[in-house]
């Protein structure tokens, strides 16, 4: 069974090192002395204890470390005759933690202290070599303290870069999921609204109509209304299943609207009683015109044709379709009551503009002076930049 070790930071960190450094120095004394033949300095232990003690300050007290650390060093070859090289370890030591903490200044002032002492030193008795050893090992230690400050750094800078780019990618996913929600939305309203406009008129009428030859069109009407709508449900609700025909044996789901079913649409529409005209005779059938294009297309026909039906107490629409370089233009007028005011933008009107501007297109609605109301779209064959 595999066991993971807690992981030591800050202060718990900076303890662990003082302890292991004093230990090592500490018992490595007494082995130099006796090696040397020499009795153990009791000044010599003290400095090399107050040197490693002084680790323990390092993330809370840097320049304290920086300063007592390399003092500490520099004392303990003045007062101790066994000259142990093992005190290197306290200088090393503390400039990697402090270059690892990513106090630079306190590295340099750790080596400068050193320096400093060790010019004062050998000022007092010089001897070259010696003098020629002492920096070539200061020269190594900072480098050593660079080299690690400079690992951290761009580890630090790859850690930042990993979370920006996780935040990144979960704000992408927050506004993909958001865009999904408003197109089903859209979807779902142009769907529901304009069939349930129908079948509410065609009830309404029915309930009026005592000839059963009509109230019985009227039902018939009301059928297929029902049926299209759902349809037209289960096709918005498989793509959002995603179901795997192959394993659920279940029916595909029906294609979505083409700029072929414009004139089923308006036949279901003219059964409500509202007379339509349609004119495509601008619209190139040959041209392969992009799903995206054809669905928007279609919708904002199927919402403009809601509107006029539920709001506008029209009796005749004339809807136009056409290509227009590029684009598929459209225009729906309509004879109901008109004005000088727009009237307030519901979730139709902003449905249908959401659908153009999504590819790059225009649209435009408004009353007319003279009475009705005019809704124009222009949706591009491909997408463009906003």
């Amino acid at each position: 069974m595999r066991t993971h070790l807690p992981r030591l930071e800050g202060w718990r960190l900076d303890a662990a090192l003082a302890l292991f450094t004093g230990a090592v120095l500490l018992v490595s004394e007494p082995l130099f002395a006796a090696e040397r033949g020499i009795p153990v300095s009791v000044p010599a232990l003290v400095l090399l204890g107050a040197g490693a003690a002084s680790l323990a300050a390092v993330s809370r007290l840097p320049y304290l470390t920086a300063v007592l650390a390399p003092a500490a060093m520099v004392l303990y070859y003045m007062v101790s005759a066994s000259d142990g090289w093992m005190a290197w370890m306290l200088l090393l030591v503390t400039v990697v933690r402090l270059a690892a903490v990513g106090n630079r200044a306190c590295v340099a002032t750790s080596v400068l202290v050193a320096l400093g002492a060790v010019l004062i030193g050998e000022g007092l008795s010089f001897d070259l070599w010696r003098a020629l050893a002492v920096v070539a090992w200061l020269i190594v230690i900072f480098a050593v303290g660079e080299s690690v400050r400079n690992r951290n750094a761009y580890l630090r800078e790859v850690e930042e870069r990993a979370a920006e780019a996780e935040r990144g990618r979960e704000e992408e996913a927050r506004l993909r999921a958001t865009e999904e929600r408003l197109r089903i939305a859209r979807e779902l309203h142009d769907v529901v609204a304009h069939n349930i406009s129908l079948i509410n008129v065609q009830a309404g009428a029915a309930a009026h109509r005592r000839d059963p030859e009509e109230a019985f069109r009227a039902l018939e009407a009301i059928r297929g209304a029902s049926k299209e709508t759902l349809r037209e449900l289960r096709a918005t609700l498989g793509a959002l299943r995603q179901v795997d025909e192959e394993h659920t044996g279940g029916a595909p789901a029906a294609p979505a609207p083409t700029l072929d079913r414009l004139p089923d649409l308006v036949e279901h529409t003219r059964a409500s009683g509202l007379e339509v005209e349609l004119d495509t005779s601008g619209l190139d059938t040959a041209a392969a015109v992009p799903a995206p294009t054809a669905l928007a297309v279609y919708r904002i026909v199927q919402e403009a044709l809601t509107n006029a039906l539920r709001h506008s107490g029209a009796h005749k629409v004339r809807v136009r379709v056409a290509d227009d370089g590029g684009a598929i233009a459209v225009e729906v007028d309509d004879d109901g009551r008109g004005g000088g005011e727009d009237p307030h933008e519901g979730n139709g009107l902003r449905g249908m503009r959401e659908r153009a501007a999504a590819l790059g297109g225009a649209f435009s609605a408004g009353t007319r002076p003279g009475g009705g109301f005019t809704v124009e779209a222009r949706v591009p064959h491909r997408p463009t930049g906003r």
